[in-house]
């Protein structure tokens, strides 16, 4: 199988990212796409993060559970996007119009990716040296990493998300660079019509 788009990482970025291309499919550009997470959770902040200041959180939210129900969230809301678990992606190179994402135990082809792991120095995806750089926003003695890119997007069909994108590390603003990257792909699978996907509550007659 060939994805339509690939996910790598399934902290806050990665799994807002495949929330917002889920919610998608009842689109027409987007109800035939072939979406994939490679749900690799060992390395992200959120294992020790608590949470007390995000809206909607209840405070003392904890991390772990973040990464757990997220998961569950996404397979129980929108089941034909696949997770693949239990892997940890090792490179990623491109061929022809596809990439070549290859883990500890698999490779996989997709059309467009977006990296969404974490951003200390340990990231070590083989194919992305080119593109990494000291994070611009972070002290240098924390020795973290960005991948450079303009608006998330790190070269054609290849896109980051979170802090490895260049952003601070809070909850919220992962969240939101993973979102805003989803609907990037959007707009580009919609034909460039700016798209985005909302879901309303219907009031009572």
């Amino acid at each position: 199988m060939i994805f339509d788009a690939l996910i790598i990482g399934g902290g806050a970025a990665g799994l807002s990212c495949a929330l917002i291309l889920g919610s998608a499919k009842p689109k027409p550009y987007a109800e035939d796409k072939k979406i994939g997470i490679i749900v690799h959770q060992r390395s992200s902040h959120l294992q020790t993060a608590l949470f007390n200041n995000v809206l909607g959180l209840p405070p003392g939210t904890l991390g772990t559970n973040i990464l757990k129900d997220g998961k569950k969230q996404l397979s129980n809301l929108y089941p034909h996007i696949t997770q693949i678990d239990k892997e940890k992606v090792t490179s990623i190179e491109k061929e022809k119009d596809f990439f070549i994402v290859s883990t500890n135990k698999n490779s996989y082809r997709t059309k467009l990716a977006v990296i969404a792991v974490g951003y200390t120095s340990l990231m070590t995806i083989k194919g992305l040296e080119d593109y990494t750089e000291p994070h611009p926003r972070e002290a240098i003695a924390k020795d973290r990493i960005w991948l450079k890119n303009t608006d998330h997007l790190i070269a054609e069909n290849l896109y980051v998300a979170g802090t490895l994108a260049g952003w601070r590390s809070q909850f919220s603003v992962a969240c939101g660079s993973g979102s805003h990257v989803a609907t990037d792909i959007l707009t580009l699978w919609n034909d460039g019509k700016h798209s985005k996907v909302h879901d309303k509550a219907i009031e009572p007659l």
